[in-house]
């Protein structure tokens, strides 16, 4: 099924049901108002839900990276949080890094491929999974989800901080860390810039915002990521804008026409190929020019 044959009703619906405004059965309901002609409701799904089989851009054991999982202190959550670290194989010399900060449902095959990815733009990365305390990504989103709802907010928050201090610290690295996120870690980044000083880059794909208090704290420099038909998230980024404005910070938005939330992910239909391509350009881009 085409992306073009969803109705944007649906991409709203799948949304709030992906943000936990509807359970499973709301979401069904709703759905099955949509299901006419050759347009099924098992079809519907098909094309809503993630493909992390063929989708996958970068491979685990793609023999231009050394990826492995690592483990680092969680600061409040206890336990140890797993991460996927990824560096280059033929580097030479240290090279920055950057943190790369899932969605909220754990660290999926999506998110990971994105993290190899980065480090294939000559960074090392680390994306961390923040449902470690409760045994880790389940290999579903829609357990992920509710894996996810079971971890405080700001706890995670500290997880990823600690990330930082893990990556700035590691021997290959040269200190220069950045953050990436998507929706949920499109907040973590956002937060991130806010909490952590010596962060130099924060990148948000459709993250929700900061208190305007917070705006005072930043000290990164922002490149910012929203679809167009993300009302959702777009509603709050009037006013961040204007006290970053306020408060002097540098950022850059960009706001892809015809997008949706989740238009980076390629695993589903809500993907934009042409905005998710310019984006991650743009990204890496960004990324070079603060870190390197």
């Amino acid at each position: 099924m085409k992306k073009q044959e969803l109705s944007q009703d649906i991409y709203d619906l799948y949304d709030d049901y992906a943000h936990n405004k509807l359970d499973r059965r709301q979401f069904m309901d709703k759905i099955s108002m949509f299901a006419v002609g050759g347009l099924t409701v098992p079809a519907i799904l098909q094309s809503l839900m993630p493909d992390y089989k063929s989708k996958i851009q970068v491979q685990a054991d793609d023999p231009r990276l050394n990826t492995e999982i690592i483990e680092y202190k969680s600061p409040k959550g206890g336990g140890e949080i797993s991460g996927q670290l990824s560096r280059p194989a033929k580097a030479k010399g240290k090279l920055a890094g950057i943190i790369v900060v899932h969605e909220n449902r754990g660290l999926n095959p999506y998110i990971a491929d994105v993290g190899r990815r980065a480090c294939l733009g000559g960074f090392i990365s680390l994306a961390p999974d923040a449902l470690s305390p409760l045994g880790g990504y389940p290999g579903n989103d829609d357990d992920g989800r509710v894996l996810q709802r079971k971890r405080d907010k700001q706890e995670m928050l500290e997880d990823f901080i600690a990330a930082f201090e893990y990556l700035r610290k590691h021997p290959e690295c040269n200190g220069k860390v950045g953050v990436v996120g998507f929706c949920f870690g499109g907040w973590i980044s956002n937060m991130m810039a806010v909490r952590v000083p010596d962060l130099l880059a924060a990148v948000p794909f459709y993250g929700g915002q900061p208190s305007a208090e917070d705006v005072p704290a930043i000290n990164a420099s922002l490149l910012l990521h929203f679809g167009e038909l993300d009302k959702r998230v777009n509603a709050g980024w009037p006013d961040y804008e204007s006290e970053l404005k306020s408060n002097q910070k540098e950022y850059t938005a960009h706001i892809y026409e015809a997008a949706n939330h989740g238009f980076h992910n390629d695993t589903t239909s809500r993907y934009d190929k042409d905005s998710a391509t310019l984006a991650w350009e743009r990204t890496l881009e960004f990324f070079k020019t603060k870190l390197v």
